[in-house]
């Protein structure tokens, strides 16, 4: 390992919202700092936007290794040896300094290709279970950061490197957790806010209208749902509500989520990293559904993660019905000590500091302060 000033620093991320938010909190947080900031993707990844029009993005073969038959297996990794040769020759030119690694394949060949090139490379994972790009990493790294106290998946020669930063979130997010949760009154308003995540969720067109409709007369006066709909169904939905008069707000995409979020009450949505991170930012409850076919569940331990601290209740998919959501929604709706005591939890397990803590491991400034025991999923940092 070359020791030298860090003054670039090298991202290397999959394309999905779940590796991209974290990683433009990261870049935002480091362009603030003075450091060089580059992007390496793969042919998905859209690069961080306006926001951050200054990053450039480069793009390499990348190709997973899992899921699928053998002739897409061998070809996943035909891509990943011709993107690790892209990678190496990009690096070099770069004269870069450490490569931070987000997840998903598209990230392997630049890591593997900085570890060979003898620079600094940091893992971050989301989620609470080590993702299988990460996993095959982990060893090469020099450190891991984290966003939950317990992550499986770690092996013990590995334990040593992590680091608990937290899933840096969008600032806007983070401010709305630093205001009061809003109890509603007896006749406030309430909004419900239902979400989908980046590729939505039918089930909760099937299934939330639905329950809803067997809401007592008194709460379906004062709901407001606010609802993601993907695909094809958003005027089947939108007649139910019609039907049972609840006021509605249907979108294939919210983007303004931070608005969305300050305004709700209660949230219905799937258990992904970025989710998760989200709620507890803005110190939201939520009903959370975890994606039942996520690589390696990892949407249950993120969603147990945040319920066994009291922020949120898991409903899997499995147990899903309209009569059993109804009764939990008109428990929640109609308690809102109850819903306020979530919040206040949620908040709780928030990182709202989490780019800045993450920037620190990144540029080797945190002098193993956020050290956590993997195995029994305490700090090791005093308190």
């Amino acid at each position: 390992m070359r020791q030298r000033t860090i003054r670039h620093v090298v991202i290397a991320a999959g394309g999905t919202g779940g590796h991209m938010f974290p990683a433009q909190a990261l870049a935002r947080e480091l362009i603030g700092r003075g450091i060089a900031v580059t992007l390496v993707t793969d042919r998905r990844g859209a690069g961080f936007g306006p926001d951050l029009s200054t990053v450039a993005t480069h793009r390499i073969s990348a190709g997973a290794l899992s899921g699928g038959g053998l002739v897409r297996k061998m070809r996943g990794g035909l891509d990943l040896v011709l993107g690790y040769v892209q990678a190496r020759r990009l690096l070099r030119c770069l004269n870069g300094d450490v490569v931070v690694g987000f997840g998903g394949y598209p990230s392997v060949p630049t890591v593997l290709a900085g570890r060979h090139l003898g620079l600094r490379v940091v893992l971050h994972e989301q989620n609470a279970v080590l993702g299988r790009a990460n996993r095959l990493l982990a060893p090469r790294a020099d450190a891991i950061a984290v966003s939950f106290a317990g992550v499986a998946g770690i092996r013990p020669a590995d334990r040593s490197k992590v680091r608990l930063t937290g899933n840096p979130v969008r600032p806007e997010i983070v401010a709305i957790g630093q205001r009061p949760y809003a109890v509603p009154g007896p006749d406030d308003p309430l909004c419900l806010l239902v979400i989908g995540g980046s590729q939505g969720a039918r089930i909760f067109n099937r299934v939330v209208p639905k329950a809803v409709t067997r809401l007592p007369t008194a709460l379906r006066t004062r709901l407001a749902v606010c609802q993601q709909v993907r695909g094809d169904e958003i005027e089947t939905v939108a007649e139910i509500y019609r039907v049972c008069g609840v006021r509605h707000d249907l979108r294939a995409f919210f983007a303004d989520m931070p608005a969305r979020l300050a305004a709700a009450n209660l949230v219905i949505g799937r258990a992904g990293a970025s989710t998760v991170a989200e709620l507890a930012a803005a110190g939201r409850p939520g009903l959370l559904v975890p994606y039942p076919h996520a690589t390696d569940d990892h949407q249950s331990a993120n969603a147990r993660s945040l319920a066994e601290a009291g922020g949120a209740w898991v409903l899997p998919q499995a147990t899903l019905t309209p009569e059993l959501l109804a009764e939990r929604l008109g428990s929640f709706l109609a308690n809102p000590s109850l819903l306020a005591r979530a919040a206040h939890c949620a908040r709780a397990c928030a990182h709202p500091d989490a780019a800045a803590r993450l920037a620190d491991v990144v540029l080797a400034r945190d002098n193993g302060d956020g050290a956590i025991d993997i195995k029994n999923g305490n700090s090791e940092a005093a308190a």
